[in-house]
This record gives C-alpha cells, sequence and structure tokens, in this order.
C-alpha cells in the first residue's frame, strides 16, 4: 500500500510539471520578448513549440509504453523534460529557447499517457478512483496555476527561473520513480513504424494548422495543411483497421461506449478550461488594467476547488456511475462561463468574477476525475497505455483547437464591437472609448467554451450510463468486448 502510494506521488508530480508548462510561459512572454529583442510572433513560438512537441506523438508514446513498459518510458521522458528545463533557463537566443521548448514538449509527450497507465495497472478497479481523484485534483492545481506561479517567479527571480524550477523537481521525481513504480509485463511483439509515421504526420499537420492558423490569416495554405492532415489521419485509422496485431491505436477500444464517452467529454472540458483563459486575461489586463500577475488571480478558486472535489469525490467514484458526478460538473463549467460573461463589464471589479470561477471550479472538480475515471474502467491492462495515450491526445487537441477557436471568435467580435485589431496585441495601452466595445467582446468569446462544455455534457449523458437490464455489470460485459 505504502509503494503504491508513493507510485501514485510520482506520476501525479509528474504530470503536474507537465501541465503547468502548459501554461506558465504565458505570463512572462513580455520578458522573454526584451530579453532576446525579438517580436510577438516568435515569442509565441516558445509556448507554441511546446504546445506541438507535446501534442503530436501522444498517440505513439501511448504506445510506446505498452510495448517497453510504462516506467521505463516515464524515466525517460521525466529525463529528457529536466535536461530540456535546465536548456531552456540557460538559452542565450529565441531560437535555442524554442528548440529547448521542442525538447520539453516531447518529453512531457513521454510521461502524460503512462501516469494514467500506471493508475490504471497497479490499482484494483475498487480503489482506483480515489487515486484518480489525486490525479484530476493534481490537472486542476497545475491549470489553474501556472500563470501565477510565472508571475512570481518572474518578478522574484527572474524569467528563467520558471524552467529551473523544474531540475530539482525533475530529480526528485526521477528518484521516486525508479524506487516505487513497478516494472510491468509487456505484451506487444512488433511495433507498427508505418503506423507510427501516418499519425505523426497526421497529428502534424492538423494541430499546426489550428494552432497557427490566425498568425497566417486563416490563408489557403493553413486551410490546405489542415485537410491534408485529416485525410492522413484519415489513412492512418484505414490502416489500423487493417493491421491485426499491435495497432499503434486498436480502434476495438472504441467499441466501449465508457472510453468513446470519456474522449469526448474530455476534448470538451480541455477545450473548454483552456480556451476561456485566453479572453479572460486579455479582460483583466486591458480592460481591468491588472498586472500580469494579478489578472492571474482569478484562476486561483478554479484550481483550489478543482483540487479539493477531486480528492473528494475520487473516494465515491468506484461506488457511482461516472455520469453522475461529470454530468453534474460539466453543466456547472457551462453555467459559471455564461455567468462569467454577464460579470465581464467595462465597470466591474476583478473580484466579481470570482463567484463564477468558483462555478467553474466546481464543475471541473466533479468533471475531470469522474471522465477519466470511466476511460479506462473497462480497458484490459495490456492495452492501457493506448487508451491513455488516446485519451490525452484527445484532451491535448481539444484545448488546441479550443485556442484556435476562440482566437478566431475574439478578433471577429473586436470587429464587430468597433475595436481595431492591433489593440488586442498592445498590452496595456487600450484607449479609454475602446474600453466597453472590448468589454463587450470579450464577454461575448467567452459563450463558445460555455457552449463547448454544454457538448461535453450532452456526451456525458448519452454515453456515460449502465445500458444492459439482464443484471450483468456494465463494467464486465464491456470489458469482454474490448478483449474481443
Amino acid at each position: 500500500m505504502k509503494n503504491q502510494r508513493l507510485a501514485l506521488l510520482a506520476v501525479c508530480l509528474g504530470f503536474f510539471v507537465i501541465l503547468l508548462d502548459s501554461t506558465i510561459v504565458a505570463v512572462v512572454n513580455p520578458s522573454i520578448m526584451t530579453s532576446f529583442n525579438t517580436d510577438v510572433g516568435s515569442v509565441v513560438w516558445v509556448t507554441s513549440a511546446y504546445l506541438l512537441a507535446f501534442a503530436v506523438p501522444l498517440l505513439v508514446t501511448g504506445r510506446l509504453g505498452d510495448r517497453f513498459g510504462p516506467k521505463a518510458i516515464y524515466i525517460v521522458g521525466l529525463v529528457v523534460f529536466t535536461l530540456a528545463s535546465l536548456w531552456a533557463g540557460l538559452s542565450g537566443s529565441i531560437e535555442v529557447l524554442i528548440l529547448a521548448r521542442v525538447f520539453q514538449g516531447l518529453g512531457a509527450s513521454m510521461m502524460a499517457p503512462q501516469t494514467m497507465a500506471v493508475i490504471t495497472r497497479i490499482f484494483p478497479p475498487d480503489k482506483r478512483g480515489t487515486a484518480m481523484g489525486w490525479w484530476g485534483a493534481v490537472a486542476g492545481i497545475a491549470m489553474a496555476i501556472g500563470p501565477v506561479a510565472g508571475g512570481v517567479l518572474e518578478d522574484s527571480l527572474g524569467w528563467q527561473w520558471i524552467f529551473f524550477v523544474n531540475v530539482p523537481i525533475g530529480i526528485a521525481i526521477i528518484v521516486l520513480s525508479i524506487l516505487f513504480i513497478p516494472t510491468f509485463e509487456t505484451r506487444m511483439r512488433r511495433f507498427d513504424l508505418f503506423g507510427v509515421l501516418l499519425s505523426g504526420v497526421g497529428m502534424f499537420l492538423l494541430i499546426f494548422g489550428l494552432q497557427e492558423g490566425h498568425t497566417y490569416d486563416w490563408s489557403v495554405g493553413v486551410w490546405l495543411t489542415m485537410a491534408a492532415g485529416l485525410l492522413t489521419m484519415g489513412l492512418f485509422v484505414r490502416h489500423q483497421a487493417s493491421t491485426s496485431s499491435d495497432p499503434v491505436v486498436p480502434l476495438g477500444l472504441f467499441r466501449d461506449r465508457y472510453f468513446t464517452g470519456s474522449n469526448i467529454a474530455i476534448a470538451a472540458l480541455g477545450s473548454t478550461i483552456t480556451s476561456m483563459m485566453v479572453p479572460l486575461m486579455f479582460y483583466a489586463q486591458l480592460v481591468g488594467g491588472l498586472s500580469p500577475t494579478r489578472s492571474a488571480l482569478p484562476l486561483l478558486p478554479l484550481g483550489i476547488l478543482t483540487a479539493v472535489l477531486a480528492l473528494i469525490i475520487g473516494r465515491h467514484l468506484d461506488r457511482l456511475q461516472p455520469r453522475t458526478l461529470a454530468g453534474p460538473g460539466l453543466l456547472l463549467v457551462a453555467i459559471g462561463l455564461g455567468w462569467l460573461a454577464l460579470t465581464m463589464k467595462p465597470d466591474s471589479s476583478v473580484w466579481a468574477l470570482t463567484l463564477p470561477m468558483l462555478v467553474v471550479g466546481m464543475g471541473n472538480g466533479l468533471a475531470w476525475p469522474a471522465i477519466a475515471s470511466s476511460a479506462t474502467r473497462n480497458l484490459p491492462p495490456h492495452q492501457a497505455g493506448a487508451g491513455s495515450g488516446v485519451y490525452n491526445t484527445t484532451r491535448q487537441v481539444g484545448g488546441v483547437i479550443g485556442v484556435a477557436a476562440i482566437g478566431a471568435l475574439m478578433t471577429l467580435r473586436l470587429t464587430a464591437n468597433g475595436v481595431p485589431e492591433r489593440t488586442v496585441a498592445e498590452l496595456g495601452t487600450l484607449p479609454s472609448e475602446l474600453r466597453d466595445g472590448f468589454a463587450v467582446a470579450m464577454a461575448q468569446s467567452m459563450m463558445l467554451p460555455a457552449v463547448v462544455a454544454m457538448v461535453g455534457f450532452v456526451a456525458v449523458l448519452r454515453f456515460l450510463r449502465p445500458v444492459r437490464p439482464d443484471g450483468e455489470a456494465p463494467a464486465a460485459a464491456e470489458s469482454k468486448e474490448v478483449e474481443a
């Protein structure tokens, strides 16, 4: 039992740092730009390079855990991530920093799928919900406090320390992982190299187009890039269907409605939580006149409530149907974001955002661990890595799509409300006569993640429910289907 808890600590800490690095850089971008005397477009790539390198290989790295063991791949990912963090802090140019962030993302991509795979393998079904509660709590805290932590470190020690701080933490996690994560039996006999190539190329083209579309004004080249990505992913799916042994993604996973529904729900939740931060930060800084650190403070209720509720409900996940928590959770997220949109007025205090953010945090805390637990509840152990890879890919791609979509919507609403687009990039220089239009545009944009959260709510009601009236436990029945 003690070793189980220490192994859980090792994977939760690793998951914490890789999610933290998804958001921690945003608040220090101006300092990085000044330090390297570069432009906004180059600085944006400090974040984009990490997200791309994180998201693109996830399908493959999840399967690597099945092939070589989740412990081995997790530790290799930790080493890569930790060394890349040191490299990023020591970077002497923007180009070197971007390259270091690519390697950070690759390390994170190796780590993320193994966290769920290890939890699925070391905890029996009746204990897994509690473990997923801890996993969900860590995720909620990391996503919410990233901007705050970045602001504090930058103000006190310099922007380099948002990377240096990962080094001692990474070393500690490596030691914990070596000592306490067990070595699991592997069953894969070969690796589908052609499937790896197709998935890597397809994911890169699709995510690159989504993530950088606004940068290139959604030109024809961007749409052709995404179309090529979709075509390649279609060929990948066809190849997986015709591969009888050890595919990168066993398509039989999707015969389990819990797995399918969880992937739809986590895509919606990942898109919602990631995208809603964009208009909120612009509103707080340009309309509210807050510093980057202070503008991130309204996110703290989200992180705190997510952590507390995830820990509490984790103890009951093993006895409850996932939709009894995930459904109300996503509904609360949608309600909280709608309330937040109505609160984002030109004369509103930033503290007026606290109550709706508490509602969003409550919903996130209910939904996140319940969705994660339902995704792997029926998967056989030897497919835990593949399932976790698909799940994490879905979550990450949902976030990328959410950010791309809300960026495009913000531009449209700014134009519709008479605010020149150039003011979006000129932080801290919003003329008083444009404050009303800018606040309205940000509030209208906030309705998009609210609608997406409702899509996740519908998916939970549709898929995460028992359907067998013959008395056989749904989990046991569907496990047989997946094995078949």
